[in-house]
Parts: C-alpha cells; sequence; structure tokens
C-alpha cells in the first residue's frame, strides 16, 4: 500500500478587498458670508496650530474627528492649507473616496483647489493603481478651482506611463500644447520612457532632437533612458554610439555595463570601464557589483575577486548586493565555507541582509545539500524579522523534491500553510514533481484540483510535470487526456509538453501515435527542436526500424535543425546493433565534419558492434583512438572488451595488450581472469 502525504489544508488565497473607507460627513454652513474680513492675526495663529495637530496626529480617524469639528464649530475656517493637510493624510491611507468627498466641500466653501493639493489626489490615485480615476479627475480640475500647470500635467503622463496606458499619453501631449503650456525635461523624459517602453525607440530618438530645438536640453535622465531603450532591442552599438554623444554619467554607463554582462561580453565591459576612467566617470558600487554578479554567474569566480580587489583599491565600498553575488558564485563552485564566510561578513560590514541575500544562502546551501541548515536559516529569517516569503520556501521544497525526500518536503510545506504564507505556482509545480516521482499520482491530481481551488492557477509547466509523471509511470493513455484538458485551464501545450508526450509514447512503442503527435505540433504550428527529432529517431532506432530513423533525420535538417552528438549517437548505435558497423564508422568520421567530436558513447557502441560482428583487433584500433584524445573508458567499455577477448580461442596481440591496459588502468580484477 502506497503512503500518502498529509498537506495541511491551508486558507484560501485572499482577494483583494478594498477596504472600507474612513466615513467624511461635514456639515459646513456653506451659506455664511464670505465678504467679511476675517481677522488675520488670529487666522494665521489658529491655521498654524491645526496644521500642527494634523501633522503630529497618526490616526486618521482622529485626524478626520478633529477636521470635522472645526468645520461644525464657528471659530475657525478651513483654508487651503488645512484641506491639503488632510487631503494628503487621506492620500497616505488610501482612502479615496474620503478624497473625493473633501474636494466637493472645497468647492462648495470656495477654497481654491491649489496646485499641491491636485498633485496630491493624483499621486493617490496613482498609487492605488487607479489610472483612469486620476485621468477623470484631471479632467475635472477646473470645477474645483484649479488651472493646468505643467507640474500637474506630468504627474498625469507619469500614472499614465506607470500603468503602461501608452494610448492616452499622447492625446495628454496634444491638450498640454493646445492649452498653450510648454513641456520641460521632466515631460519630455516621460514622454522619451513611454515612447522605449512601447519599444518605439526610433520615435524617441527623434524627440531628442524636438527637445534640442525648442532649447529644451537632455539631460542624463533623457540619454540613459534612450540608451537602456537601445540595448532591450539588443543594439548595444548604437546604444555605445548615443552614450559617447552626450556628457557622461555613472547610470548612462551602468546601463550597457548591464545589458553587456547579460550577454558575457566581459572584454567589452572592460573596455567600458577603462573608458570611464578616461572620461573622468569613476565607476560605482552598482557597476562593479553588476560585474561581479555576472562573472560569478558565468563561474569566473577568480576574476570576480580581482574586481573586489580593484574595487577596494579605488575607495569603492562593496555593498550587500556585492556580497550576495560573491557568496553565490563560491556556493556554485561548491566552497560552502567561504560562501558562509562571505555571510558573516555582511553583518561585519554592518549591512542588514536583504530578502534577496537570504534567497541566495537558502538556494546555495540546497545546492550543496544542506536542507537542515537551509531550515535553520528559516529560523534566523524570523528572529531577524526578515519578510519570509513563499520563495524562501519554495527554494526548500523544490530542493526536496529533487532529491525525492517527500518527509521533509511535506514539513516545510506546512510550516508555509501554517504561517499563513500562501504557495504560489512554484512550490506546487515542484511538490507536484516529487509527488509523481514518487508514484503517487492520485496525490499529483488532487493537488492540481487544489491549485484551482485556491484561485492559484496550474501554469504550462505544472502540466507538462504532470505529464512527464504520468509517462513515467506508464499512464500514457491520462497524460494524452490531460493534453486535451490543458486548455480548459487557460494552458497551451508547448514543445516540452509533447515532447514528454513523445517520449512516453516511444517509450511504450506507439510509433504511429507519435507520428500524429508531431502532425499536431506542425498543425498547431509548434516549433519542433532537437529534442522532438532526438526522441522520434531513438523510439524507431531502439525497434531496429532504422529507415523510418533516417527518414525523420532527413525531416530534422531540411527544417534546419543540426542533428546533435545524441542524434548521431543514436544512428551509430542501431547500425551498430544490426550489424551494419561500416556504416557506423562512417558516421562518426562525418561527425568530426559537423565539429561534433565522438565521446565515449560514440566509441562505446562502435566497439560493442566490432566486437559482436568482427574481431577485437579492429575493435583495439577503436580504443587506442579513444585513449589518444583523452577519453576515459568505463566499465561497461572494458566489459565488451574483456568479454570478445574470453570468447576467442587463442590470445592474440590485441589481448595482451588488453591486458596491458587493464594494468595500467587498475583494472586488477578484470586482468586476472586471463591469469
Amino acid at each position: 500500500m502506497s503512503s500518502v502525504v498529509h498537506l495541511k489544508e491551508g486558507c484560501s488565497l485572499l482577494l483583494r478587498v478594498r477596504k472600507q473607507s474612513v466615513p467624511v460627513i461635514l456639515t459646513a454652513n456653506v451659506l455664511q458670508d464670505h465678504t467679511k474680513e476675517p481677522n488675520t492675526e488670529r487666522s494665521v495663529l489658529k491655521e498654524a496650530k491645526v496644521l500642527r495637530r494634523f501633522k503630529h496626529e497618526k490616526d486618521i480617524s482622529i485626524a478626520l474627528a478633529y477636521f470635522k469639528s472645526l468645520s461644525n464649530s464657528q471659530e475657525f475656517k478651513h483654508t487651503s492649507l488645512t484641506y491639503k493637510a488632510i487631503i494628503e493624510k487621506l492620500a497616505l491611507a488610501n482612502e479615496l473616496d474620503g478624497i473625493q468627498y473633501l474636494l466637493q466641500q472645497m468647492t462648495l466653501e470656495g477654497v481654491n483647489c491649489s496646485e499641491e493639493i491636485f498633485i496630491s489626489v493624483l499621486k493617490a490615485y496613482g498609487r492605488a493603481g487607479f489610472a483612469d480615476q486620476a485621468l477623470k479627475t484631471f479632467y475635472r480640475m477646473q470645477d474645483f478651482g484649479c488651472k493646468p500647470t505643467v507640474k500637474i500635467y506630468n504627474n498625469v503622463l507619469d500614472i499614465l506611463l506607470n500603468e503602461s496606458k501608452f494610448q492616452m499619453i499622447n492625446p495628454i501631449y496634444g491638450n498640454m500644447k493646445r492649452d498653450g503650456i510648454e513641456p520641460n525635461i521632466y515631460t519630455y523624459n516621460i514622454l522619451l520612457k513611454a515612447l522605449c517602453k512601447n519599444n518605439r525607440v526610433d520615435a524617441a530618438q527623434k524627440m531628442l532632437e524636438e527637445m534640442t530645438g525648442k532649447g529644451c536640453h537632455p539631460d542624463g535622465v533623457s540619454y540613459t533612458t534612450i540608451i537602456s531603450g537601445l540595448c532591450n532591442f539588443g543594439e548595444l552599438k548604437e546604444a555605445k554610439e548615443i552614450l559617447r554623444r552626450f556628457p557622461p554619467t555613472v547610470p548612462a554607463y551602468n546601463v550597457l555595463v548591464n545589458s553587456l554582462c547579460k550577454e558575457s561580453e566581459f572584454e567589452e565591459v572592460s573596455l567600458l570601464l577603462k573608458e570611464m576612467n578616461n572620461r573622468g566617470v569613476q565607476p560605482n558600487v552598482i557597476t562593479y557589483s553588476t560585474v561581479i554578479n555576472a562573472l560569478c554567474e558565468f563561474g569566473d569566480l577568480k576574476m570576480s575577486l580581482a574586481l573586489l580587489a580593484h574595487m577596494l583599491v579605488r575607495g569603492s565600498k562593496p555593498n550587500v548586493l556585492t556580497f550576495t553575488s560573491l557568496m553565490k558564485g563560491f556556493f556554485v563552485d561548491g566552497r560552502v565555507d567561504e560562501s558562509l564566510q562571505i555571510w558573516d561578513r555582511i553583518f561585519k560590514e554592518g549591512f542588514k541582509p536583504s530578502v534577496i541575500s537570504y534567497n541566495t544562502l537558502l538556494h546555495g546551501l540546497c545546492l550543496n545539500g544542506l536542507q537542515c541548515t537551509a531550515i535553520s536559516v528559516l529560523d534566523q529569517m524570523e528572529r531577524n524579522r526578515c519578510p519570509l516569503g513563499v520563495t524562501s520556501y519554495s527554494i526548500i521544497i523544490d530542493s526536496f523534491s529533487k532529491m525525492g525526500n517527500l518527509e521533509g518536503a511535506t514539513e516545510t510545506w506546512n510550516r508555509m500553510v501554517t504561517s499563513g504564507c500562501h504557495p504560489n505556482v512554484v512550490a506546487y509545480t515542484s511538490m507536484l514533481s516529487l509527488l509523481c516521482r514518487r508514484s503517487m499520482l492520485q496525490q499529483a491530481e488532487s493537488l492540481i484540483e487544489k491549485m484551482v481551488s485556491e484561485n492559484c492557477p496550474p501554469n504550462t509547466m505544472t502540466f507538462n510535470v504532470f505529464i512527464k509523471g504520468l509517462c513515467g509511470n506508464g499512464r500514457i493513455d491520462l497524460a494524452l487526456r490531460v493534453l486535451d484538458e490543458m486548455e480548459m485551464h487557460g494552458c497551451f501545450p508547448n514543445v516540452n509538453t509533447y515532447n514528454e508526450l513523445l517520449s512516453g509514447l516511444c517509450r511504450r512503442g506507439y510509433y504511429r501515435d507519435a507520428v500524429y503527435l508531431v502532425h499536431e505540433m506542425l498543425e498547431r504550428e509548434i516549433e519542433l527542436n532537437s529534442v522532438t527529432y532526438n526522441t522520434i529517431i531513438h523510439g524507431f532506432c531502439s525497434c531496429d526500424m532504422i529507415k523510418e530513423g533516417l527518414m525523420h533525420l532527413g525531416k530534422m535538417v531540411v527544417r534546419g535543425i543540426s542533428p546533435d552528438r545524441i542524434t548521431f549517437n543514436t544512428i551509430i548505435h542501431a547500425y551498430c546493433k544490426t550489424g551494419e558497423v561500416e556504416k557506423a564508422v562512417q558516421l562518426m568520421y562525418e561527425m568530426a565534419t559537423k565539429e561534433l567530436a565522438p565521446d565515449l558513447i560514440t566509441y562505446t557502441s562502435l566497439m560493442h558492434g566490432i566486437c559482436e560482428h568482427t574481431s577485437l583487433d579492429e575493435a583495439m584500433i577503436y580504443f587506442n583512438k579513444m585513449l589518444e584524445e583523452g577519453i576515459s573508458p568505463n566499465f561497461i567499455t572494458w566489459n565488451i572488451l574483456v568479454l570478445k577477448a574470453l570468447s576467442e580461442t587463442a590470445f592474440s596481440e590485441s589481448t595482451y595488450m588488453l591486458v596491458d591496459c587493464l594494468a595500467k588502468a587498475g583494472r586488477w580484477e578484470s586482468r586476472n581472469i586471463f591469469v
């Protein structure tokens, strides 16, 4: 009877509910006579006192109650400044309904809405993600006695940009020009960002010329935006040209350095750092940390340490990101002790580790098999009040999943749910993978149902993991049914989905179904890759259907997909298996013309075919060739040769040569067989 995984029931994912607004009910006398001149001295004094009270009051409800009591009294008449103070408090508390009421109240009392107040209202809508409401309020600006200014227009444009509402930006800019308001550098920089985010870098470059023509010279933000846009399109050469046309700034260089690091163009990065120094711009901690992080990810830990030394000599102090990058580099290199020393250094330098730092530590420990230590880091995060999110738990769950440790993964899962942290699709998929590996298919299916009920819909990767698990457990029928059901959940199969199914079908010998599935991929316009063809070719060749395998090899080449080492080894093995050794040898030499050097699998397959169908003498020719190329034989290779030598009636020169090789390789047990 199979064991059952007990996952604690977590709370349903909470929907973001707009909290109930603090009631704003004012009963100001709007019919009072505003023509009388107030006592200026008394009014100013009282206003200052009221503003101090609003400034120091942290509770929004108490602040509103105080505001209301003043409105209902005859002692004080609210001014533009007191309205500004309470509206800003409401804006920070995201009390948008209250803000709208106060704007109306200002109009009724004849208090003009200043530029500062109106901008506070717009920013409140922007922070809440209500760009449409901000736009509606903007169009009613004059109803509140507020005149349009360049600052107000800039704030509206910025809100639209942050929500990627590009189609609305141009009409607002048109209104601005019609109102006779000249755009300033901030306006242009917002427009440049909008164009670049909307993949219109060419239009952004033309706007640079427009700026200059109107006497508004681009600043560092302007050309850094253009450089960033060009880098996102991979136009690094053009980005360099733009960079050299303007006065140098560190942020502009950092954008280009970051893009070059992503492409692992470290020689170009080195030249760029020298160029910075030549132009009188010193790389900062972000520059160095970006390069150090890229070098660590590339696996060049030695160079990253050299750059750290250079950084220190230049007087640039490392930050948390620098140390985190180095820690990651040491972990990837398997140097756990040195990674932990860097972790301790973060605290010694007076830094507070970020969530990214903690997650890097967790990932590094799990990568090196130290899951128990990683669990203790979770305790440390709680003690240090570092936000413990689903990513941290998912790292450990995924690690236990890859180890096949159901108990460890389940305990971490239960801890996550008990703490009130809701699993995301990554955590669910990791747990699903583990259940499939343990052949717990019913529990795996239940977990997908739970994802749907918990408002965490599975994605294509989730279904790919499930399909792989089903195929690996021989449930190809159910896997094909899951393929049909994916789209019901808004997921579309990709090439990996089909490759898993093809592998399952070929293992079961369902080649017609596999070919049909390939046709389905083509109909869906899913690009076939080398894995697709290698799976099909291997399936046919493993059943001695070499002709069919070669036919798909031809299709592979026609589609512009180059055969790789796996492709060649599959067909070589098939030829050797059927005794067509000459064709296998010919194919091995053809590999070299494709710049694919034969490997241990190539030579072992070839020697197995030769030993089965010809002689040990010929097999030893390729054995020596393999040794000359620096490829060490494994147990299977030795076994093939030894068995062939023992099957021959008399010892030949090749037999003695094999015995000598066994002795040199330290394979004394195999050598003693001949004694």
